[in-house]
């Protein structure tokens, strides 16, 4: 198993820094997350990206991720969310990451509409995150928070450069059992997010293991080189534990769950 953090725990947090935490706890990946606030975005220029790549590459670290927020069901014209999505591939291209997020975003539209339109959006943009060497991964996440629902529009697309990312929490909120998820993911499946949270009512960020989420039973679907990311929303959630003091025990708690069984 191969562990990332997401930079959503660490809100603003400089490139350099980023590594450092990664390397001195123990993680191989990072996923960034790609928004105007953050050190990573789209606007950046091919020089900042550069510095970006040489941070990464001194540490060894792998830039897993970039998570935009192309929200491919959206409401509107194609062009303006195929122009943002080709922005990220082309980021992610430039980084050397593998994957670019989008979520699904269908509001309260009918989800036969929703689901068409997004498997639109992403066959259209396949061909150029192919060319690009970049998979997107639909989230299981707001309008197809289950593993069922990213699975439909994703297996409508086809295609080898569009997948799906399993995160628990939103799996678990639809109500769907882990090996449930993974039956109809794996056939997409880019990665997992792990976090953890106190009960379906209070999300706030927890300590891996010190919540309700089944963990275990989610790392025990995976293959043993599947990457697993810890999402630690502490940007939503201020006032929650600080991530970096977190790191070194949420690293050895996924390594003792995804552990082989004796």
């Amino acid at each position: 198993m191969k562990l990332a953090f997401s930079t959503l725990g660490v809100p603003g947090l400089p490139i350099s820094e980023v590594v450092r935490l990664a390397v001195e706890h123990g993680y191989q990946g990072v996923e960034l997350r790609a928004h105007p606030e953050e050190p990573v975005h789209p606007g950046l220029s091919m020089l900042e990206r550069a510095e970006v790549v040489e941070e990464f590459k001194r540490g060894g670290i792998e830039i897993l991720t970039v998570a935009g927020y192309v929200r491919a069901a959206s409401e509107g014209d194609d062009q303006p969310v195929l122009d943002e999505l080709a922005g990220l591939v082309e980021l992610a291209r430039d980084l050397g990451a593998r994957n670019v997020r989008v979520f699904p975003g269908g509001g309260d539209q009918d989800p036969a509409t929703a689901d068409a339109t997004a498997a639109r959006r992403l066959a259209a943009a396949a061909p150029y995150a192919a060319d690009m060497g970049v998979r997107i991964l639909l989230e299981t996440h707001d309008s197809h928070r289950a593993g069922a629902a990213v699975a439909r529009v994703v297996g409508t697309v086809g295609h080898r450069s569009i997948g799906a990312l399993w995160d628990i929490m939103h799996t678990w909120l639809a109500g769907e059992d882990p090996a449930a998820s993974h039956a109809v993911l794996a056939p997409h499946l880019g990665y997992v997010q792990v976090k953890d949270i106190a009960s379906a009512e209070v999300t706030e960020p927890l300590a891996l293991g010190a919540g309700v989420l089944p963990l275990r039973a989610c790392l025990d679907t995976l293959d043993a080189d599947s990457w697993v990311c810890w999402e630690y929303e502490k940007r939503w959630h201020p006032g929650a534990a600080e991530l970096p003091g977190l790191l070194s025990a949420g690293r050895e708690h996924l390594l003792r769950l995804g552990a082989p069984k004796q």
